[in-house]
């Protein structure tokens, strides 16, 4: 299935900011709205983006209405999440997404943001897993390689090396998110095709063993063993049992695939971390994993040229 590309941003677009998830104060939202000004970007915030119910940005109804008004916006190029938490997979099926077949625009996001993602790749339109609203003060590097990816600027990222890393190199379009959210929407209309694809994961706050259950989830369905790559972003603040696990997150995920022989690359700068860098997702890009380290390339134009790091 060919995949839409959305315009690039240019100065002067409108971007919207919307929550389907936990709610965000205006407060930390604000410093955001700025930057993207300062951007050359119109910013206009959801009608509900605000609302607060319980622990959620407004009731169910509200944060879906926000949702189908961003995405039948008829001017806006960009749409950013203004926080993860819980809430999408509760709205998500009350939302018409066609009219990004017509005119698709960038969403932007990661975490709960995953449904989100996950849909869009069954619908055929790429988009970006990056920093969210509430986040854009906490790393400059960050926001910064959100900003190149949605104005369209090349970007390149080079990792340091991983004793579990697989040396190889793949050309393929980037699929995944967090992996509690792919986990969750397996077997839903949402289950994302991985074949031929460079799966990409990260997670917070997960007992290790249910680390070891989702990627147990994802090989049993066969979603692991005809990949071109997988990349391994923040796998943080894992947690264990009074009785040790045995194994790290990274260990579990390379026992996972470790019968396979496509490249993986483990520790990149991507997920819950402050250095939450920027890939398009649903775009081909390239990878490649050495002995030395490994560099990426979120790119919706792979040239095939020699990387710059001379990995």
């Amino acid at each position: 299935m060919s995949v839409l590309i959305p315009p690039f941003l240019k100065q002067g677009d409108t971007v919207l900011l919307i929550a389907t998830a936990r709610a965000r104060s205006k407060e930390t939202v604000e410093p955001a709205i700025t930057i993207l000004e300062g951007w050359g970007l119109k910013v206009v915030p959801g009608p509900h983006v605000f609302k607060v119910h319980h622990q959620f940005a407004g009731t169910d109804k509200q944060r879906a209405s926000d949702l189908q008004w961003a995405i039948n916006h008829p001017s806006a190029r960009a749409v950013i999440f203004t926080g993860g938490g819980y809430g999408t997979m509760r709205v998500i099926d009350a939302v018409n997404f066609k009219f990004l077949k017509k005119i698709p625009k960038w969403f932007v996001g990661y975490s709960d943001a995953t449904a989100v993602h996950s849909r869009l790749h069954k619908l055929g339109v790429a988009s970006v897993h990056g920093t969210m609203a509430f986040q854009f003060t906490k790393n400059a590097e960050a926001t910064e390689s959100l900003r190149h990816l949605l104005f369209g600027m090349p970007q390149e990222y080079v990792c340091e090396k991983h004793r579990l890393n697989r040396p190889g190199d793949a050309s393929a379009p980037v699929v995944g998110g967090n992996l509690s959210l792919l986990y969750a929407l397996s077997g839903s209309v949402d289950d994302i095709d991985t074949r031929g694809k460079i799966l990409f994961i990260e997670d917070l706050d997960e007992q290790l063993y249910h680390i070891d259950r989702m990627m147990l989830q994802l090989k049993r369905s066969g979603k692991l063993s005809h990949l071109k790559g997988m990349i391994v972003g923040g796998m943080s603040d894992m947690k264990d049992n009074a009785v040790p696990y045995g194994k790290n997150a990274e260990e579990i995920i390379f026992d996972a695939v470790k019968e396979y022989a496509y490249p993986v690359c483990f520790n990149f700068p991507a997920g819950h971390i402050e250095r939450n860098l920027a890939l398009y997702l649903g775009a081909k890009a390239q990878l490649a994993v050495t002995k030395k380290g490994a560099y990426f390339q979120p790119s919706v134009n792979v040239s095939g040229k020699k990387n710059k790091a001379g990995l």
